[in-house]
């Protein structure tokens, strides 16, 4: 049995109500046997016309609303005939009559005009929704101070529902805010794994490539490792662009949820896939280093050795010695990723990236809590070093 939900029922609910309320106000113009309980000089018709607008206006659908029907139109013309009527009925011998339909309309629209007008429009629409209300008990020919029962109490309702209007729409203001923020974070997130993981392939990729076109002319029979090198970067960079790009469309449901992080035991592998020939590339792993490091930290870990491994092949191809440690500094990680490179490189200028991977490392870093630095080495080369809280606080 399938179940309604309680924002369903509370809606119909009512809706239900306000349309009883609405033939009631029928009842109370017409009579039950067609003859009016009004004076002959009433203008029913009128009333009904004003009557059948609010409600239009109230339970148009909202997929089937035109574009010219806005929250603004909808609020602002069923007040103003509710008010022209109101001022009409000054010449009209008799009272003219309003019943708990027209009230519950009037409060409905003051409640869509608050929360759902433009800030510009939702005073101005608003307000006319309230004087709507207040001015009813002229057409009785008394105050609004002298009106008892029913009219009082809709009276009585018109701070109520604007300030609940306005409650809901800060709510949803803040709940549009909290989307915005997340989906930001989301895609710099996204941006963040195709730089680290993606640009890192790619240009492995470029890098083995111009190798092996150097090889091809002196050494062709060692190409092969070269280009089994190539192809298992290429690879690694279709399945890190298919992932992320799932996590987008949100269409492949393997992906999400599995955006690629990587962890201390991702760096050997990453390691191995480094190296080009005439280059040597060691992991030194103290084995005090635990594997139940929180893995927001392995994750940044990871990173700062790709990164660190992706600026030596953009900006010191001719570093022959890479080392890579991971040890335990008095109960924190330490990631150290050192060469002896002496910026030879042989990229292309649009391949060098744009200088931002360190610093939106830095803010991952320093997030966690770590402290991350990079600078020359007294003896040559670069030293890229990370520390990380290997606990949770």
């Amino acid at each position: 049995m399938k179940t309604v939900p309680a924002p369903g029922c509370a809606r119909g609910l009512a809706v239900g109500l306000l349309l009883a309320a609405a033939v009631y106000d029928v009842v109370l113009y017409a009579g039950f046997d067609g003859t009016s309980v009004l004076p002959m000089a009433s203008p029913v018709w009128q009333t009904l016309a004003v009557v059948l607008v609010g409600l239009t206006a109230v339970l148009w659908p909202a997929g089937r609303r035109p574009g010219w029907l806005t929250p603004q139109v909808r609020t602002a013309v069923p007040a103003l005939a509710s008010a022209l009527l109101t001022a009409a009925s000054l010449s009209v011998r008799g009272p003219v009559v309003f019943g708990p339909g027209e009230i519950g309309i009037l409060l409905s629209l003051l409640f869509i005009a608050v929360r759902h007008c433009p800030p510009r429009w939702a005073l101005v629409c608003g307000t006319l929704d309230a004087g709507a209300m207040v001015l009813l008990p002229v057409r009785l020919d008394v105050a609004p101070g002298d009106v008892l029962g029913l009219d009082m109490i809709g009276l009585l309702l018109v701070g109520p529902v604007a300030g609940l209007a306005a409650y809901l729409r800060s709510m949803d203001y803040r709940r549009t805010v909290a989307v915005s923020e997340t989906r930001r974070s989301e895609r710099l997130a996204m941006a963040a794994d195709l730089h680290d993981f993606v640009a890192h392939h790619v240009t492995g990729i470029l890098v083995q490539t111009q190798v092996a076109r150097m090889m091809a002319a002196t050494q062709p029979h060692e190409l092969d490792p070269v280009l089994a090198s190539i192809e298992r970067a290429a690879t690694e960079a279709l399945a890190s662009m298919r992932r992320t790009v799932g996590v987008l469309r949100d269409t492949a449901p393997e992906a999400v949820g599995h955006r690629p992080a990587g962890d201390l035991a991702g760096i050997a592998e990453l390691i191995e896939g480094f190296a080009t020939p005439g280059q040597q590339i060691a992991l030194r792993r103290d084995p005090a280093v635990s594997d139940h490091v929180p893995h927001e930290v392995q994750a940044a870990a990871f990173r700062v050795v790709q990164e660190a491994l992706t600026n030596i092949r953009r900006h010191a191809a001719d570093a022959t010695h890479v080392e890579v440690r991971l040890r335990d500094d008095t109960g924190r990680l330490a990631v150290t990723v050192t060469d002896d490179g002496r910026g030879g490189t042989q990229l292309p200028v649009a391949a060098h990236g744009g200088g931002f991977g360190l610093v939106g490392l830095k803010e991952r870093v320093t997030a966690l809590g770590g402290e991350l630095g990079a600078g020359p080495r007294h003896r040559g080369g670069w030293e890229v070093r990370a520390v990380f809280p290997a606990r949770k606080p």
